[in-house]
Parts: C-alpha cells; sequence; structure tokens
C-alpha cells in the first residue's frame, strides 16, 4: 500500500555555464567606487552563475531593455529548468512524461503562458499533466510551493509531483551605480532546482524524508521591505532590500519555527539537519543568533551562499541536496527547511527521514 505521507525523493539542480567571481563583476562593468566594490566583497560571496550579456565596443555590456531581460528570462529558464528536471527524475528511472502534477515557481520574470507551458512543449510532459505557475513571491516561495506539491501528492497516492524552481535573477538586474542595486546585483545568482514528490511504499528503493507539515508568518510591518517595483528612471522592475531585514527575519524566526515544532510534540534540540535559504550572511547569522544554530547547522547555506550567491526560491533545494550528498542523515533523523522572502514571510516545512 502506498504511504501514507508525501516524500521527496530526489532533486536535482542546475546553473548557467558561466560562473563570475565578485571581482569578475564588477571589472567587467567597470565599476570603480570604493564603496560598491567593498559591498561585492562584504556578503560571503566568492562568486555566481550567471547570465550577462557580452561586453561591448567599449568593453562594457549592453544594458538590457526591460523586454531584453525578459527575454532572457525565459531563454535562461528554459536551459537551466530541463537540466534541473533531469538530474532529478534520472536516477528515479523517470521521464516527464511520468509526472502527473507540475509546479513552477520564479519571481524574476513574467509571461503568459507561464513556464510550467513551455516546460511541456520542450520535454514532452503529457498533455494531461496538471499545472501550476507561481510567480512572484519570492525566495520564500520554494516552500510556498512545496506545499500544495506534497498536499497533491497525499490526494493522489502513486502519482508523481514535481517541483521547479526557476529563477534568473540576472534577468532582474538594473546597472545604475547606485547602493540600492548594488545590494542586489551583489547577492543573487540564476538557477534552477526541481523536486521529486510522491506518497510511496515505505520500502522504496530511494531512502528519501517524509514531509510532515509546513508552519507560515508573515510580517506586514515589513511589508515593504523587501519588493520588486517599477523604477521609473531605468524603466525596468528593480528590485529593492532594506537594511533591517536581518532584524525582522531574526526576531520572528522563533515564533514560527517553534510554531511548527510543537504541533509535532518536538523542541529545536531534537533537530539533527537545518536547511535555511541563503539569504545573504547577515539574515544567516540573524537565524543563527535566534534559533541558537551553529555554524555546522548552517554549512550548506553558507556554502550555497559562498558558491553561488542567493539563489532566491530553489536556494533550500540546492542546501537540501549537498546535505543528501554528505552522506551523513541516518534514519529518523528531524529536519527542519526555512525559507525567507517579501511580505516579509517565513516559510517552514519539518520532515522526517
Amino acid at each position: 500500500m502506498p504511504g501514507t505521507r508525501p516524500r521527496l525523493l530526489s532533486i536535482g539542480t542546475a546553473n548557467p555555464p558561466r560562473w563570475y567571481s565578485q571581482d569578475e563583476v564588477l571589472d567587467l562593468y567597470h565599476t570603480t567606487q570604493p564603496a560598491l566594490r567593498s559591498l561585492f566583497h562584504s556578503g560571503h560571496i566568492r562568486g555566481r552563475f550567471l547570465y550577462l550579456p557580452e561586453p561591448g565596443p567599449d568593453g562594457i555590456p549592453p544594458l538590457e531593455t526591460q523586454g531584453e531581460l525578459l527575454d532572457k528570462h525565459l531563454k535562461g529558464a528554459m536551459e537551466i529548468g530541463p537540466l534541473a528536471i533531469e538530474r532529478c527524475l534520472e536516477p528515479m528511472g523517470l521521464r516527464p512524461a511520468d509526472i502527473d502534477y507540475l509546479v513552477v515557481l520564479t519571481t524574476t520574470g513574467f509571461l503568459a503562458p507561464g513556464l510550467s507551458a513551455h516546460l511541456c512543449r520542450r520535454m514532452g510532459f503529457r498533455d494531461d499533466c496538471a499545472r501550476l505557475d507561481v510567480v512572484g513571491m519570492g525566495c520564500n516561495a520554494g516552500l510556498n510551493g512545496l506545499n500544495p506539491t506534497a498536499n497533491w501528492a497525499l490526494a493522489h497516492p502513486g502519482h508523481n509531483a514535481l517541483q521547479v524552481c526557476i529563477e534568473v535573477c540576472s534577468a532582474a538586474y538594473v546597472y545604475d551605480h547606485t547602493m540600492r542595486t548594488a545590494v542586489v546585483n551583489s547577492l543573487f545568482g540564476d538557477g534552477a532546482a526541481a523536486a521529486l514528490v510522491r506518497c510511496c511504499d515505505t520500502d522504496s528503493r530511494a531512502f528519501a524524508p517524509e514531509i510532515l507539515g509546513f508552519e507560515s508568518h508573515i510580517i506586514l510591518e515589513a511589508l515593504e521591505a523587501m519588493r520588486y517595483d517599477w523604477d521609473s528612471v531605468s524603466h525596468k522592475f528593480s528590485f529593492f532590500l532594506a537594511r533591517d531585514i536581518p532584524y525582522f527575519i531574526g526576531v520572528n524566526a522563533p515564533i514560527v519555527v517553534d510554531r511548527l515544532l510543537d504541533r509535532f510534540g518536538l523542541k529545536r534540540r531534537h533537530i539533527a539537519h537545518w536547511i535555511v535559504h541563503s539569504g545573504g550572511k547577515k539574515v544567516i547569522d540573524a537565524m543563527e543568533y535566534n534559533l541558537d544554530l551553529t555554524a555546522h547547522d548552517v554549512r550548506h547555506t553558507l556554502s550555497v551562499l559562498r558558491d553561488m550567491g542567493n539563489l532566491s526560491s530553489g536556494s533550500f533545494l540546492f542546501s537540501l541536496s549537498r546535505l543528501l550528498d554528505e552522506g551523513v542523515v541516518k534514519r529518523g533523523d528531524y529536519g527542519v527547511m526555512i525559507t525567507m522572502g517579501p511580505g516579509t514571510s517565513i516559510e517552514t516545512a519539518l520532515i522526517r527521514w
């Protein structure tokens, strides 16, 4: 008989082919201001995978229009999205035609029909595959999307649900040499992550965690702290990140985490693994301090940030993938996944191997 809880059976990740160090990005755009260069070097990030235009005759990449950025989003999404899906499905012996429910999340571009329809045409998903596109929720969206994905799997035992986070953050960049845009341009990278979810036999060949439950928390007084709005000077959409985001995230994280654990009669000391969104060094520091976590607890969060930057909605799956590759998880271990983003909101999920 199928298991009674959805399980996260496989993860696949992908990035663009080109990795840039922080210095390479600064030099490429001829950024000489000491304050901006210092910002790029202060965030625990060595470099990121990015889709950047080739330099023009003056040696500087041309400034892209909003239309060109949207085109880049679709083109990049159709490169890294299918690759992440293939890496997720192949170890399970599955193909896109075996997927019954497809959830696609992005914040870095808008189009209709959405990315799910483009993936169906590109990869051969069935024409009766149920689909959901989640657009604009931000970095927390990965767990916002995993919730309906897991619930669909729970309602359809034995059927395959696939969640795909596709973020081409470089399609949301504005280069105007201001501190507002430099904060964003120094932090975010491009990447996609796919997760296969199914209610299946507990004796499945995959050693995979059960998804036990979710808990959400929105901080309405910080609604404007993270936003993506129109820049009338650059004639593009532009991200804004307030300086006090780490404070809001840090002081509210224990509220939602403890509420999640209380539902299952658990305490933080019972959690063996913490999978936290790579939101930025100061945000991670705030999570460590307020949740009494150690550097070891957030080692994969920090390593993803170091190597790839903030990958928005898919970051937590990159961290989970690194944890699984480590081979240290034992049967019966509990894990908490945490994502944070605009709203300002904190999303959590409890898993058990």
